[in-house]
């Protein structure tokens, strides 16, 4: 059986597996990173990436994490291409096995598989990945300055990113499957008080349009009622915010979760419930989800796992 062993085993790449990778290469733990479904992470899905410091200029995606790959390769970080399938947390050292049936025992772990944007599952939305369709307002609101959006969703996840990118757009619109919001109540009133979002309760989207881009949404009005309409709205860009899955689904038998799936971590530390076994990134962070974040928990994460490597003798 092909197994060998690592101080230091990174699953899952983007900016908290690569920062990971850099922090941990540095100090020495020559840390093994295998980087997943989505080299990259969720990034390289990404056109243009403008609050990423140090880019004056904006840099592209792909870009962003090609170079942090090649920053962690400069160390000394092994880089493979490789899914995990397996995981084996009951006892120390952990066992991880990848879909070439290769078998890594390490030390320590840390955990950046990331989360995953919930779509709707319409051919338009990978149509127009990047030409006005985005799971991240916060990442790309920016671009739709004065123009007219749509958000999806009704929670208050939906509520805070048709806020945010009211206070940029000049007209949000809100479609919600429901015929009331499931956020809060200040998030309801929040948005309600909006002068420049409309709600369109009981509404579907059945697809995208535009030539070039994102031109408008058709939509359908109380589907399979006996009034059901049709409906056109004019959009420049079309936002998801039904949700995340975070990928945590191999480890979670052995960490703990919270009930959407998110690694718990301890306090203000990338620490999980299992000693040597760390989470950074999307993974474990339902609240923020950015780039510059998850980056610095991927720099935390690998310096607790070189505390405890030295607390530890290993």
């Amino acid at each position: 059986m092909n197994r060998e062993h690592k101080r230091c085993l990174i699953i899952g790449s983007g900016p908290a597996g690569y920062t990971a990778a850099i922090y941990a290469s540095r100090a020495n733990l020559a840390p093994l990173l295998y980087e997943g479904l989505q080299p990259g992470g969720q990034l390289t899905t990404t056109t243009e990436v403008e609050n990423f410091p140090g880019y004056p200029e904006g840099i592209t995606g792909p870009e962003l994490m090609a170079d942090l790959r090649k920053q962690a390769e400069r160390f000394g970080a092994e880089i493979r291409t490789g899914i995990a399938v397996k995981a084996d947390l009951s006892k120390a050292p952990y066992l991880v096995t990848f879909d070439d049936g290769h078998e890594v025992e390490a030390d320590t772990i840390i955990i950046s598989t990331g989360a995953t944007a919930k779509y709707l599952g319409l051919e338009d939305e990978q149509k127009y990945a990047g030409m006005g369709v985005s799971a991240c307002a916060t990442c790309d609101g920016f671009f739709y300055r004065n123009k007219v959006v749509a958000v999806v969703g009704g929670g208050d996840t939906a509520c805070e990113e048709a806020l945010y990118l009211a206070s940029l757009a000049k007209h949000v619109y809100m479609i919600v499957r429901k015929n009331y919001l499931r956020a809060s109540e200040i998030m309801q009133e929040r948005v309600r008080n909006a002068k420049n979002i409309t709600i369109l309760f009981e509404h579907n989207t059945l697809g995208l349009f535009g030539e070039n881009g994102v031109e408008g949404a058709h939509l359908v009005k109380r589907k399979g009622e006996p009034d059901e309409e049709l409906v056109d709205i004019a959009i420049d860009g079309f936002f998801l915010a039904i949700g995340h899955s975070p990928n945590s689904s191999l480890f979670s038998k052995y960490l703990e979760c919270d009930e959407v799936g998110y690694i718990i971590t301890k306090g203000h530390s990338p620490s999980t419930n299992l000693p040597g076994v760390f989470a950074a990134g999307d993974v474990a962070d339902p609240h923020y989800r950015q780039a510059v974040t998850a980056a610095a928990s991927g720099c935390k994460a690998a310096i607790e796992a070189e505390r405890y490597l030295g607390a530890n003798n290993l």
